[in-house]
């Protein structure tokens, strides 16, 4: 795909899901900065949210604080947490309402997950807006179908500066 400077684009960052991807393949974390930068690819950033989950982490915080920094618009929702104990915490329906109000004003939305729920999302807006839809994620923890109907797809197995910290990294 051509990615032209003129393009307008809006990144919309699942992080519980991409931080959950990274952990469990790698047992390292995202390093969204360099997610941030490789997205924009020398095009006009509209908008950039992080979407993330409050629990009662302190140091989740100071994460938040930092993705704010990096340039992203952080919206937080609380961790739910049910009866039998079970705790939920996604942010699937907000993005996907976003990534509609934001189309009319945006050529390319970015997609930062790998989940396969966002299917319809990305249909939609290709379909009924005519935005380019690019999905960013782990191809080892990405719907095959959401990598296939993507208009680009950036595999972030495929490069060691997508990650932070340390543990096991075998990035083929």
């Amino acid at each position: 795909m051509i990615k032209h400077p003129e393009q307008r684009i809006g990144i919309l960052v699942d992080v519980s899901n991409m931080y959950h991807s990274a952990k469990n393949l790698y047992n390292r974390r995202v390093n969204f900065k360099n997610v941030l930068s490789e997205a924009v690819a020398g095009r006009k950033l509209i908008r950039a949210t992080a979407y993330v989950i409050k629990s009662d982490n302190e140091d989740e915080m100071n994460f938040f604080e930092a993705l704010s920094q990096q340039g992203f618009e952080v919206k937080m929702k609380d961790l739910q947490t049910f009866a039998g104990g079970a705790k939920k915490g996604d942010w699937d329906v907000g993005i996907a309402l976003d990534a509609i109000r934001l189309a009319d004003k945006l050529d390319v939305i970015i997609l930062v997950s790998g989940d396969g729920d966002y299917l319809p999302l990305l249909s939609y807006l290709q379909n009924n807006k005519g935005c380019l839809v690019e999905v960013i994620a782990f191809r080892k923890t990405c719907s095959t179908r959401l990598i296939e109907e993507s208009d680009d797809f950036t595999d972030l197995s495929s490069n060691p500066k997508f990650l932070l910290g340390r543990g096991q990294l075998k990035i083929k």
